[in-house]
């Protein structure tokens, strides 16, 4: 068995998933709207840089906690981009959940 083509066969699986599909799609007409894809690209840059003090135990200002939730409820009342996000947001899990058989496969882990 080889595992570049066995990586080849996940790559292809994973572009042929519903959850890619529509999470490409959506992306699409969302990059094709100059102001909505603005709009979604500063709220991902506050959610990560909001998410990276969390995980570096840096203390998070409530304002940002506020702006963040500012920006998704924004987002959230645009039909587009709230299904992108819910695309997205099924998009990642399902690739978290690949991540995380694959780190089961070869005891990643699994330390205790």
């Amino acid at each position: 068995m080889n595992v570049y083509d066995q990586a080849h066969g996940l790559a292809k699986a994973i572009k042929e998933s519903e959850e890619f599909k529509q999470y490409d799609q959506l992306k699409t007409s969302i990059d094709a709207n100059e102001s909505l894809s603005k709009m979604v690209k500063d709220f991902q840059a506050k959610q990560f840089e909001f998410q990276t003090k969390q995980m570096m135990g840096e203390e998070v200002a409530p304002e940002m906690l506020a702006q963040v939730q500012e920006l998704y409820q924004i987002m959230a009342k645009d039909p587009l981009a709230a299904q992108y996000m819910q695309a997205e947001m099924r998009f990642s899990l399902m690739m978290n959940d690949v991540y995380k058989i694959l780190g089961e496969a070869i005891g990643l882990g699994n330390e205790q």
